[in-house]
C-alpha cells in the first residue's frame, strides 16, 4: 500500500498538465507527501489543496475519543462499503504524483523503493475525496492488485490512469469508474534506495 509519494512539479505545471484551474485559496504542498499531510488533487476541474487521508474516529480503552487516524488508501474491493461508497459515487478526483514509494527490507531496516512511469512526467492516480469536520477537504488513493515490477514490492499498487481515462474516472458513471480499477500494464521504473523508510523531510 502507498504511504508516501513524491510530487515535485509546481502548481502551475500541474494545472497545465491536467488542463485545470488553479484554486483561489492556493495549493502549496511539500515535495514528499505523507498520510495526514496536505497534497494537491484535481477535483471539479481545479487544482485543490486537501489533506491525504479520510479521518477515522478512534477510541481509547475507556471509550474516550482519540485523535482520528488518516485512512489514505481505498481498496477497490471495499469501494461499496459505507466508509467509501458515497465519495466513490459522487466525488472522484485525480491525484498528481511523480513517484510513489514502497517499503522493502527487514523489519526495522526497511528502505524506500520508488516507482514511477518511465513514459510520463506526471502520473494521474485515481482518488476520491470528501469534506470532513476534522480536517476540511480530504482525499484517498484507490488501490488495486499489483502488476509488473510493482508486484516485486507489494501486492497492491495505486490505480494509475492513462490520459484517455481521466474524464471517465472523474465524470463517468460508477460502472465506468469501476472498470478503470485495474492493474497498470504500461511501463514502470523502479528505483531501490538505501534511504530509511522512516526518514522524514
Amino acid at each position: 500500500m502507498c504511504n508516501l509519494y513524491r510530487m515535485t512539479r509546481n502548481v502551475d505545471e500541474v494545472a497545465l498538465w491536467f488542463d485545470a484551474v488553479e484554486a483561489s485559496q492556493g495549493a502549496n504542498f511539500a515535495g514528499e507527501v505523507y498520510p495526514g499531510y496536505p497534497g494537491v488533487v484535481i477535483a471539479e476541474g481545479a487544482v485543490r489543496r486537501m489533506n491525504w487521508g479520510f479521518p477515522l474516529q478512534m477510541k481509547g480503552k475507556g471509550g474516550q475519543p482519540l485523535k482520528p487516524r488518516p485512512v489514505n488508501n481505498t481498496r477497490t474491493d471495499k469501494l461499496d462499503s459505507f466508509f467509501w461508497r458515497y465519495s466513490f459515487e459522487e466525488r472522484r478526483c485525480l491525484i498528481p504524483v511523480t513517484a510513489w514509494a514502497e517499503a522493502e527490507g527487514a523489519k526495522g531496516r526497511k528502505t524506500r523503493t520508488w516507482l514511477s512511469r518511465s513514459d510520463a512526467e506526471l502520473i494521474a492516480v485515481a482518488g476520491i475525496w470528501r469534506t470532513s469536520e476534522e480536517w476540511g477537504d480530504v482525499y484517498s488513493m484507490v488501490m488495486t492488485d499489483s502488476a509488473g515490477v510493482a508486484a516485486e514490492c507489494h501486492d497492491r499498487m495505486p490505480v494509475l490512469l492513462g490520459r484517455d481515462d481521466w474524464a471517465g474516472w472523474t465524470d463517468g458513471s460508477t460502472e465506468d469508474a469501476r472498470a478503470l480499477c485495474v492493474p497498470w500494464t504500461g511501463p514502470l521504473e523502479i528505483e531501490r534506495t538505501e534511504d530509511p523508510w522512516t526518514k522524514r523531510a
